[in-house]
């Protein structure tokens, strides 16, 4: 995990009133995924863009934000145990591998500038979008 990135997409992407609190929970080993079990009300709305559906292609969502400026690698921060969580890695395998997951996970392409958001799966997809300031 790197403290550093992750409390720059917070301090950037989470309302206010929640920051100190997910920056809490995401040190914690046992209380990090619970730092994604809200709803979107976590996000500050005026820098999220819902993604139209269809929108589960990852080749397409890798397209839409490299339109943003993302480059090639990012930051991967996710609700569930896995190997990818907190590490940096090539954007392209980042979301094949989460995309169809269903889990909630941000994938920060620059830390306090664009990132990508998937909400937990309800019923049907989940929500997608880019989050842009």
């Amino acid at each position: 995990m790197n403290k550093e990135i992750e409390e720059k997409i917070v301090k950037t992407f989470f309302v206010k009133s929640i920051q100190r609190r997910v920056l809490f929970e995401l040190s914690s080993l046992h209380k990090r995924y619970d730092a994604f079990g809200r709803r979107n009300d976590f996000l500050r709305t005026e820098l999220m863009f819902e993604i139209p559906k269809p929108n589960s292609d990852p080749e397409e969502i890798e397209k839409l934000l490299k339109k943003q400026g993302a480059g090639t690698m990012c930051y991967v921060m996710t609700s569930a145990e896995s190997d990818i969580d907190g590490e940096e890695l090539p954007l392209t395998k980042a979301l094949e591998e989460l995309i169809w997951s269903g889990l909630p996970f941000i994938i920060s392409c620059i830390p306090t500038k664009l990132a990508f958001y998937q909400g937990e799966q309800a019923y049907g997809p989940p929500q997608r979008f880019i989050l842009k300031r």
